[in-house]
């Protein structure tokens, strides 16, 4: 029974990944992550208000497409 070989080669993969996301992370401009800032937490803010609609009118909606009696 042989055993498979990775050759250690993800672990070198993994770690310049990682190097390579610390890079871009550091060079990032502040004005462009203070946008991205800004935009997650509207996106944030919508996925809430989605979710109150939801719960509130979740049966309401689902009725809506319970076909009736012969439709």
């Amino acid at each position: 029974m042989a055993a498979k070989d990775s050759g250690g080669q993800s672990q070198s993969q993994r770690s310049r990944q990682e190097a390579d996301a610390e890079t871009t992370e550091a060079a990032v401009d502040p004005e462009i992550a203070e946008r991205h800032e800004a935009i997650t937490e509207e996106v944030d803010d919508l996925l809430d208000e989605i979710d109150e609609v939801l719960e509130t009118n979740s049966e309401e909606f689902v009725r809506s497409f319970v076909q009736k009696g012969g439709q």
